[in-house]
């Protein structure tokens, strides 16, 4: 299977199955002399793991965290970082009923089509589950990043229909859905409990916020850091869209209005008026915070019943059982900031060579 890799530099493959003994991933082009144990990836794993709040799915994974090598003494070596999860809480017999059919809104027709076969154990290679890996290589990510001073924070902008206002960014683990804005935490609450009384789910919007990228980070042309933060969310699957600073708003804007204007600040820093470009102009950091919104599509996994096919052809109705979130923008929160973490951190190392000065600097030569 193509595709399991993402990366210039610093590269993370994810591996394992939703079903299977585990998953985890393999970092490769992390620094050596990077502080990091188990119990800082843990937070973060914490964070996503299933069970964590009563509209999340009922599999009480542990997903404890288990780094196999790459680190010595807590640090960071220089050498490929393996990290691991082990699946203790399987019950492939929940799928046992969609065997030989397409459960609508999966990937289960291509994956099938495409390889011949799929792992019909709550979707194998497609579930959201892989994101656990991705999670815990982000957390590499953030400590490679947090000594260069960029920090990255998400948050729940959306639920369904219901919106939320950026009043207090600190609310957010202030309410299981990691909303900046208890009032609409508390809205979309009675709103998932009446869909999922009907056996129904949600979607919603994540915010992603990069903080303290400095000038000139991303390539002009096919490696631009938008461009390559648009792939790194898209690739999370459930994820639908993605925007930038204005987003599609910019298209309603004149030029006058969607510019962002220039001025020096006191500390001799050039600075915007506004944020319309997200932090990023033609494919660079350009200083001020990177905002990014990514949409999720509701679960497909819902309990009502649904037309669909089965691989000999014949239409079927299905009704599927098992343990499903109503929602998954909370659990996805820090998914996006993982996929920021190790996106920004191979931009960060690329941007080295850009510059000859860059390079003098590192092997000092005057």
């Amino acid at each position: 299977m193509a595709g399991s890799v993402t990366g210039n530099i610093f590269k993370v493959m994810t591996w394992g199955e939703s079903h299977g003994y585990g998953l985890g991933a393999v970092v490769d082009g992390c620094p050596a002399g990077i502080e990091i144990d188990e119990e800082y990836i843990q937070k973060d794993m914490d964070r996503r793991r299933p069970g964590g709040n009563k509209f999340g799915t009922k599999r009480n994974e542990g997903d404890k965290i288990k780094i196999l090598s790459g680190v010595f003494e807590g640090k960071t070596t220089g050498t490929p970082i393996s990290l691991a999860v082990i699946n203790e809480n399987q019950r492939s017999g929940d799928y046992g009923n969609i065997m030989e059919v397409f459960r609508p809104g999966h990937a289960d027709m291509g994956f099938y089509k495409k390889y011949g076969f799929r792992d019909y154990r709550g979707g194998g290679r497609s579930s959201g589950r892989e994101t656990l890996a991705r999670v815990a290589a982000g957390a590499v990510a953030r400590k490679f990043l947090s000594q260069l001073g960029i920090s990255i924070k998400s948050y729940t902008l959306q639920i369904g229909s219901v919106k939320a206002e950026k009043k207090n960014i600190e609310d957010i683990f202030e309410n299981q859905f990691f909303m900046p804005d208890k009032e609409a935490a508390e809205k979309a609450e009675a709103l998932l409990k009446e869909t999922s009384e009907k056996g129904d789910s949600l979607g919603g919007v994540v915010e992603c916020v990069i903080s303290g990228m400095p000038i000139g980070i991303g390539e002009p042309v096919f490696e631009k850091l938008d461009s390559s933060l648009a792939k790194a969310f898209m690739s999370i699957g459930a994820v639908k869209g993605v925007e930038f600073g204005g987003g599609f708003s910019v298209a309603e804007a004149s030029g006058s209005e969607n510019n962002d204007e220039f001025y020096m600040g006191e500390n001799g820093k050039i600075l915007k008026k506004t944020n319309n470009s997200g932090g990023i102009l033609g494919g660079m950091s350009d200083g001020a915070d990177i905002v990014a919104r990514i949409a999720f599509k509701p679960t497909p996994s819902i309990s009502q019943k649904q037309n669909t096919v089965d691989i000999h052809g014949e239409n079927r109705e299905i009704e599927i059982k098992g343990r499903h979130d109503p929602v998954i923008v909370p659990r996805a929160v820090v998914v996006t900031e993982a996929m920021a973490a190790i996106t920004a951190a191979d931009m960060m190392l690329m941007n080295l060579s850009a510059n000859i000065e860059n390079i003098k600097k590192v092997y000092g030569v005057v």
